[in-house]
């Protein structure tokens, strides 16, 4: 069995609409190019039909991925997280210890991450360094570029 992946009720919804896609406009579409392939005569030299069997072999793979995804995907309840401390769903404001440069970063599952728009992975390094902790405390965490030392200024939950 896979590793259990948290969502949030948006995310679970898009992975459920990705999946329908898939299975109710892309298998069809498939099915339809290998029949079409089919009617031209010799399989055996008929590159068209090679080519949709292709398609629908990595097609079936990707849906079956996504079914299990789905099956070891775990809604978290937001209203259950304690506020005090940074936890996933955790929107933190950051002060750079060493230009006083403030930052703000909501940390969400993996498959949600978008650091274009502030979303953070909890698998990343800054995301790691930030678990568990408080408003006040000071953090080191190594990134690539180096150290950087934070302070925590605010922990809020959007929908707590």
């Amino acid at each position: 069995m896979s590793d259990l992946k948290y969502y949030t009720p948006e995310g679970l919804e898009k992975l459920r609409e990705d999946l329908h896609h898939l299975t109710t406009v892309e298998r069809p579409s498939i099915s339809r190019q290998i029949a079409e392939a089919r009617d031209k005569g010799d399989l055996s030299e008929n590159a068209e039909y090679a080519a949709a069997k292709e398609a629908q072999s990595m097609l079936e793979l990707k849906i079956s991925k996504m079914q299990e995804m789905l099956g070891n995907a775990r809604l978290i309840d937001e209203r259950r997280l304690d506020n005090s401390k940074i936890l996933i769903f955790s929107t933190v404001k950051l002060k750079n210890s060493l230009n006083g440069t403030l930052v703000s970063y909501t940390l969400v599952p993996e498959n949600e991450a978008n650091i274009k728009i502030g979303k953070l992975s909890v698998s990343s390094p800054i995301a790691k360094g930030l678990l568990g902790k408080s408003i006040g405390e000071t953090v080191e965490i190594t990134v690539p570029a180096g150290k950087i030392t934070f302070e925590i200024v605010e922990i809020n939950r959007q929908n707590a």
